[in-house]
This record gives structure tokens, sequence and C-alpha cells, in this order.
């Protein structure tokens, strides 16, 4: 039990573990929540033993997580990694009151490290600031480009973490050990919370993206929302575009396993899109939202009729899905944090750009070693692996 003050009042603040039910009430009640720490998630990383904490203050639940358990081969002993998590109170001071009691339950479940991402903005740069950044040639890293906005939030956050014992984990260009810590966003409100127009969102994008989008409508590109068993076509292409651009694609069981697990928690969670000119699928894209915010997941797009720009017309299909929907941010996750136009992952910074958004870095991922040894031997077994 950890005492936390709110006002003159001291009241205690608990932790227990909670049912998938009672987890997925506390995320129905908040604005918004990562994907990843939803309790349906558990099902999609099944190789994981899952778990979901509760922190009470008194009888009232004011925070969640979704623990993922990861055993060490032969060994009883896990890593408890919470992605994009846990779902708490980061604002204030006193972070020590939340994670201490988190801490302690983990390490008598055997945790030997606890691996988490908190979902805390330390920096934005605006679209135009990372295209300039790209344009210079003495500009090698987002870094390196004076932010448009610091967090005090995120700072004071870094700080307390620092304090308490957590280690950084190296991003390497950009991508953690685990989840992106920097990610390309649309903001679909404005500076005062109001939502924005498809028309003012259209015209923040570039020249070139708007153009893409009026040739897929004029060249005949229907988009439309797939179901289920559309699945199968989406993957097809999702495997062509692996094999064109260099990377292993996950099996269509993985997909499926997706599709069902976050559709039985909330029927507009997951959305599949496709794209197809004269009856052939030219993009298909996965779109997740959790409140008021949607991601752009997983996207596929056919190497034959690149002209028709059906990946552009799908992607403002799911804007403007995301608007009706009252998202406050379409996020299209990931991006490297280099600027080094020779760099090969320039050219997905480029595409993400040219919507108009922006760049935003997060706190990152972040160790707590339980059992130093265990750890180190773990850290080791990484190296070697990557």
């Amino acid at each position: 039990m950890v005492p936390c003050s709110v006002g003159a009042v001291t009241t205690p603040l608990t932790l227990r573990p909670i049912s998938p039910q009672e987890h997925r009430d506390f995320i129905a009640g908040r604005s918004s929540a990562s994907f990843l720490q939803t309790p349906g998630w558990a099902s999609v990383k099944a190789e994981w033993k899952a778990e979901s904490l509760g922190w009470f203050r008194g009888g009232e639940i004011v925070g969640a997580a979704l623990v993922l358990n990861r055993q060490l081969p032969r060994v009883k002993r896990y890593l408890a990694y919470l992605p994009e998590g846990p779902v708490i109170d980061w604002t204030g001071d006193d972070l020590e009151a939340w994670l201490r009691p988190m801490v302690a339950h983990l390490r008598k479940q055997g945790a030997f490290a606890v691996r988490m991402g908190p979902p805390v903005v330390t920096r934005r740069w605006s679209a135009e600031q990372v295209k300039a950044g790209i344009a210079d040639e003495s500009v090698r890293r987002l870094g390196d480009v004076p932010p448009l906005e610091r967090s005090q939030v995120g700072a004071r956050v870094i700080a307390q973490l620092h304090e308490l014992g957590w280690q950084l984990q190296s991003a390497e260009g950009g991508f953690s050990a685990g989840q992106p810590q920097f990610n390309f966003q649309i903001p679909l409100v404005d500076d005062q919370g109001a939502p924005r127009t498809e028309a003012d969102v259209l015209a923040g994008m570039n020249q070139l993206w708007r153009r893409n989008i009026k040739k897929a409508d004029k060249s005949g590109v229907e988009v439309a929302l797939g179901s289920r068993e559309d699945l199968k076509a989406f993957h097809d292409l999702y495997v062509h575009t692996a094999e064109r651009d260099h990377f292993t694609p996950r099996p269509l069981a993985y997909f499926q396993t997706m599709y069902d697990a976050l559709a039985a928690e909330d029927a507009d969670r997951i959305q599949l899109w496709l794209a197809r000119h004269e009856s052939d699928l030219v993009a298909a894209t996965i779109a997740i939202r959790v409140g008021t915010h949607a991601w752009y997941s997983y996207g596929a797009s056919s190497t034959e009729k690149r002209d028709v720009r059906g990946s552009n017309g799908v992607q403002w299909a799911m804007i403007r899905h995301a608007l009706e929907a009252g998202a406050e941010v379409y996020d299209l996750r990931g991006i490297t944090e280099t600027l080094d136009a020779d760099d090969p992952h320039v050219g997905l910074i480029q595409f993400k750009v040219g919507t108009g958004g922006e760049a935003v870095e997060h706190a990152g991922e972040w160790d707590l070693p339980l059992n130093r040894v265990i750890y180190k031997a773990f850290q080791v077994y990484l190296a070697r692996r990557g």
C-alpha cells in the first residue's frame, strides 16, 4: 500500500490483478489508450503469459496495465513487458507511488526485469521542420532540429525514471527495443480542441498528396471496408509487399487472431480497408482505434498499377473515417530519427511528412533490472541474436 496525497487528504494507492472485463471497462472510460494496453492484445501475443493489473484509490480503479511475461529458456524467470504502458496518470511528480507497487508485484511473480514504454510525448516537430531538415545537408537526425515543442510532462517523467533506477533502452535509428520512439501523427483537432474539417486536413497536405488523392479518385479507385473474410486477400498483397520491400511478413493467422481479439472488445476497434481498381486489389490496410486515437497499423500495395495511387486513396478514406468517428489524432506509427537524404529509411518519412502532420518523440522504452545477473545474461543473449 502506497500513500498518495490528494489535497490535504492522504489516500492509499493499491494494486492488484484485475479481470479482463474490469480492464476493458477502465479503458472504455478513458479518452484513449494504446491498443497494446487493451486486454484483447493478450490474445494476439499468446506466446507471452499475460496479466491485467489495476491501481485503486479506495474502491475506484484509477490505472490499468497489460503485462506480457516472456519466460527465459530453461529458467522460470520472466521479462515483464508493458508495451506503451501502463495506463496511469503520468503528469504528477510522484511516479514512484505508481511504479513501486507494480514492481513489487512483478518481482513476486518471478520477473527478472520490467520493461515499459511510457505513453508520454517529449518533443514535437512540424512537417515543415522535418522537410527542411531532410533538405539541409548539415542535418542528419531529427534531434538536430530544434523542436516546435518540448513537453514539461515528458521531461519530468524522464527525470523521475532516471532517479528511480530505470534504464532507457537504445534506439537504433529511432526504433527502440520494442515499440518505435518516433511516430508521425496528423492532429484531427485544432489548438482549441475543436474538430478539424476534411477540407482543413486536406489543405494541410502537400501538393503531391492532394494530387495523388485526386488521381486515385479520377482513376476509378474504389475504397471500401472489408470483413474478416477479406484478410486472405489483404495477406496475399502484404506478402507481395514484403518481397518487394525486403521485410519478413507475419503469417495470416496472426492477422486473423488480431482481428478476432480486437473486434471482440469493440466492433469498431479494428477495420480492414481495401482499395480496388477495375476489380484488382491495389492497396489494403488495417486500422485500429481506441477512443479518440486512430492508428494506421499495417499496409500493403501492389507493384502493378501504382500509378492509380491506391495507397493515397485508402489513407484518405481512413483519415476521413477517423474524423467521422470523433478521433483526435490519426497515427501513422513509427519513423526512424534519420533525416539523411541518403538513408533508405528517409523515403518512409517523406511519405508520411506529405500528410502535413507532425513528428512526435515519446519517452522511449525503459528497463528496471530486478536480478542483475540474469538481466546481464539476457542482454548478452539479445546482442548475440541481433
